[in-house]
């Protein structure tokens, strides 16, 4: 059974309404014709215009979209919920509050089960952060800080590499400060896969944008674009 994370950087139907290069790509990672995609827009606060835009996105499609709130939950069997699921699909937002209403409900630990049996997890910003082992965020309100996640993948993440002129600093600092592990980040409309824990490849939905490996090595930070096929 593979196990698989699609982590985007930035782009998506909530940053490229009109651009679903992204979208089509995880869509199309599963086996199945018609894939059951469930959101999940915990870090929005389940905000209900972030959730409108994922239907009036996935309803254009080949699939079966559906959303999990936390704060209106469908059912009380989340377990059985989310299995039923083909594709996870996790929205930005505020990584801290996801993670945090996450283990409350006991989702991260359905989730962690839901990869290791062939779902596919996949996410934007937040959506992205949240499998790794670190990530950089912004969820303490004033400037970017490291953050412990979930730990499916090794290693730390940034997001909006390109698009958020402070990111690439500040993930560059933390990695020669050890304050956060290597990793891989990615610039606005780029995805990191990963099957079985491995980056198998990186795709975009914009020509211009890639995905990086940040690491130390000789006491000096290196970044090395990651080869990146673009979708279009």
């Amino acid at each position: 059974m593979l196990r698989q994370i699609i982590a985007m950087g930035g782009g998506g139907f909530s940053m490229e309404p009109e651009n679903p290069l992204l979208d089509l790509y995880i869509l199309g990672q599963s086996e199945k014709q018609t894939p059951k995609v469930c959101f999940v827009p915990t870090a929005s606060g389940d905000a209900d215009n972030y959730i409108t835009r994922f239907y009036t996105a996935f309803e254009r499609h080949e699939c079966t979209p559906s959303h999990l709130s936390l704060f209106s939950p469908p059912t009380r069997d989340l377990e059985s919920y989310v299995m039923d699921k083909d594709i996870i699909y996790v929205g930005g937002g505020n990584t801290k509050n996801l993670l945090a209403l996450w283990k409350e409900w006991g989702l991260d630990i359905i989730l962690r089960k839901a990869w290791q049996q062939g779902k596919i997890m996949a996410g934007v910003s937040a959506g992205s952060i949240c499998w790794f082992e670190e990530g950089v965020t912004d969820s303490f309100g004033s400037g970017l800080e490291p953050l412990k996640t979930l730990g499916f993948l090794k290693g730390s993440n940034c997001p909006h590499y390109d698009g958020e002129k402070e990111r690439r600093p500040a993930y560059q600092s933390f990695v020669g400060s050890a304050r956060i592990k290597a990793g891989y980040a990615a610039d606005d409309g780029a995805a990191l896969n990963f099957i079985d824990e491995q980056l198998v490849k990186a795709v975009s939905s914009r020509q211009e944008a890639k995905a990086y490996r940040v690491w130390m090595e000789e006491q000096k930070v290196k970044e090395e674009a990651v080869k990146t096929i673009y979708l279009g």
